[in-house]
Parts: structure tokens; sequence; C-alpha cells
């Protein structure tokens, strides 16, 4: 089986990492990094291809994009998106968060590839922005939170327990 499996900086790559170490080397992975990362690629212990990504909406010393920046590089991330999933073929797609995830999973679901998203385990009352758009408009298959308290007001959301 094929898995994609998306990284983002700092804890978005470690707990998928720590994912991609309890599932073994029983797979054939490919990883997303955002273009700009030079850290996570040196982490990736199961080896695998590395795709590189545009990430839509970055933080940049305590500042976020603002939204007209956002719906700019939107339809380059999307065309890099689609690119990577004819390159990688992917049996599904696994990301704990990172706003690269949006236009993965967009991609993903046009192409009917199984979505599965990790909320991260820094949100322990709410969702992330990325975790609300990809609940909202439903581009996961499978939706998961690393905490019970958001169980309440995402109903569609299954716990599995904390990756970290």
């Amino acid at each position: 089986m094929r898995l994609l499996i998306i990284l983002g900086a700092g804890g978005h790559t470690k707990q998928m990492l720590r994912l991609v170490e309890l599932l073994g080397p029983g797979y054939d992975y490919h990883y997303v990094i955002a273009d700009y990362d030079d850290l996570s690629e040196h982490k990736i212990v199961q080896p695998g291809r590395v795709h590189r990504i545009l990430q839509p909406r970055e933080k940049v010393r305590g500042e976020t994009d603002s939204l007209p920046r956002v719906l700019r590089k939107l339809p380059v991330a999307l065309s890099q998106a689609w690119r990577i999933l004819s390159a990688a073929r992917p049996d599904a797609v696994i990301g704990a968060g990172p706003s690269l995830q949006i236009p993965i999973a967009l991609a993903a679901r046009l192409r009917r590839v199984p979505v599965i998203f990790i909320e991260t385990a820094s949100r322990v009352e709410s969702l992330s922005l990325t975790g609300r758009l990809i609940y909202r408009y439903r581009l996961a298959d499978r939706f998961y939170v690393q905490w019970e308290q958001p169980l309440q007001r995402y109903p569609r959301a299954r716990y599995a327990g904390r990756l970290l």
C-alpha cells in the first residue's frame, strides 16, 4: 500500500513521523513537505520519495499571510498537489494539520483518493483553521482528534488517542 504522508514544520512533522514509526516499514511511503522547510526531510526514518509544495498559508515571525495572499497562492499549490498525486499515486493521504493539507485534500477528493486527517495534538478544545475547513467541507474520509473534548462540537470526528 502506498501512503502519501503530509509533513508540516515542527510539531506536525513530529506527529506524522511518529505515526509512520507506528505503522512500520510495510508501506511504500511518499512525503509532502512545504517548499521552504529544510528540516523535516532530514528527520524522515522510513525511506520514501519527498515531494515539495507551496504552503498556501504561512506564519512568518508571528504574522499570518493575508487572505488575498493565500488566495493568490492557492491555485499554484493546487496545481502542485495534482502533480504530486499523479506522481505518487497513493492509496491514501494522511496528514496532521498543516495548511498545505488543504490543496492536497482537494486534489485527493477529486481523484477519489481516501484522505485521513488527524487534528494536531496541540488543539485540545477546538480545531485549527485547517481542521475546521477539512471538517466543514468534508475533505477527509476519516477525521481524528487527539483529545476527547472536540468530539462534543464535531460529532463526525473520531478519537483514537494521541500520537505523542
